[in-house]
């Protein structure tokens, strides 16, 4: 028959084995499970998605901080013309400020961008 102590000794074994399945106490657990989630894009998707949304900010950019000068399209511009209670608004000088900068604002979300960009690898 056993001894109480060696009773004692298996029941703990027992007992951890059931607490860690990788075997006698905690130096040999295993590393729990990455969560399952989406892995990041390749790298040149990233660095292209990068190029086309500065391109982007900087054409919309530069469009809203020249077009409230040019007299062509801003003074000029026949669907304004037809709306007076509009183009008295649009005419007016902190008007043009705000959608000039509006633009400069875009052209440096763009800058931005372009300056904290990281490569994320999976």
């Amino acid at each position: 028959m056993a001894s109480p102590a060696t009773v004692d000794r298996v029941t703990m074994q027992q007992q951890q084995g059931d607490l860690f399945p990788g075997g006698e106490g905690a130096g040999h657990m295993a590393p729990p499970p990455r969560p399952a989630g989406p892995e990041s894009a390749p790298v040149w998707l990233q660095r292209a998605s990068l190029l086309v949304l500065v391109m982007f900010c900087f054409y919309i950019g530069a469009l809203l901080a020249v077009l409230p000068w040019s007299p062509r399209y801003w003074d000029t511009n026949a669907w304004l013309m037809a709306h007076p209670a509009i183009d008295d608004v649009v005419q007016r000088g902190w008007v043009r400020g705000l959608v000039t900068g509006i633009g400069l604002l875009d052209i440096w979300i763009g800058i931005s961008e372009l300056l904290h960009y990281r490569d994320y690898r999976s």
